[in-house]
């Protein structure tokens, strides 16, 4: 096993003393997933957010964080970096924006570092600026992408996993006969149940985003209005909680004039 870099003989912690190695170019990337609500994502797809253009202001939040990596972590090293980006693809299906960052330099020591600072303030920048419409969203899969240049030369950990999978296993050694026979085992109610649970979530969800559309309610208003956590109405609504509580139910159906069974589509028995 490899000994830390960052640690000395005694296990006290130092900055690497590369003097000695020479200048290579090198490049890393990064990304990371900010996952909003619905509102908040079509908010910063329209350039609508009350703080103003949210990719535009993290773009240059994460680019200047790049630049000021060897003030933010103790022991990295300052480097004159040749180039830094950020890249925002929008993710619709999961109202959600994947995050690219990646800086290059020529130097004595890699870029990892600046590129997961920067994607991870890049994000850190999406949340600020829309935490005043979701104190829900959430940041996932922050991790390096890629990187190249350096005696370990270059390493993409998808690559490095995919390898790993290929792998032969060794085989399992065969079951000892008892003589006696096994039983079957028996499908139980509630596992073939649970996914008729997963599809009546999927279509209470869609007929109640149908509902809010056709009563032109806005999640934040409605929420205040009916006096219940706007954070449980953004979690259903973005898939990440199953179901609204029966008494956050009957208070947003009280609010909008209606019954729970209109509200989510639902015939009245």
């Amino acid at each position: 096993m490899k000994k830390l870099s960052h640690l000395d003989k005694d296990g006290k912690a130092k900055m690497v003393d590369v003097s000695a190695k020479p200048d290579t170019e090198r490049m890393a990337s990064a990304e990371a997933t900010v996952f909003l609500s619905e509102e908040a994502f079509g908010l910063v797809m329209s350039g609508d957010a009350p703080k103003g253009d949210v990719l535009a202001t993290a773009r240059i939040a994460g680019i200047m964080a790049a630049k000021r990596t060897s003030e933010l972590i103790p022991l990295c090293h300052p480097l004159a970096l040749s180039h830094a980006g950020i890249e925002f693809t929008p993710l619709p299906d999961q109202y959600a924006f994947h995050i690219v960052a990646s800086a290059k330099t020529t130097g004595p020591t890699g870029v990892e570092m600046e590129a997961l600072t920067a994607v991870s303030v890049a994000a850190l920048t999406v949340y600020d600026m829309v935490k005043a419409v979701d104190r829900s969203a959430h940041i996932e899969s922050m991790r390096i992408v890629s990187k190249s240049g350096g005696k370990s030369g270059s390493f993409e950990p998808r690559a490095e996993k995919e390898k790993e999978k290929t792998k032969a296993k060794p085989a399992l050694p065969a079951p000892r006969p008892t003589g006696r026979a096994r039983a079957m085992p028996q499908v139980l109610v509630h596992e073939v149940a649970s996914p008729r649970v997963a599809l009546d979530a999927t279509k209470d969800r869609e007929a109640f985003r149908e509902f809010m559309i056709s009563q032109r309610l806005r999640v934040t208003d409605w929420a205040k209005t009916a006096k219940v956590p706007v954070g449980e109405l953004y979690g259903f609504l973005s898939g990440r909680s199953r179901s609204l509580s029966p008494d956050t139910s009957e208070k947003l159906a009280r609010a909008a004039r209606s019954s729970v069974d209109t509200m989510f589509g639902r015939k009245s028995r």
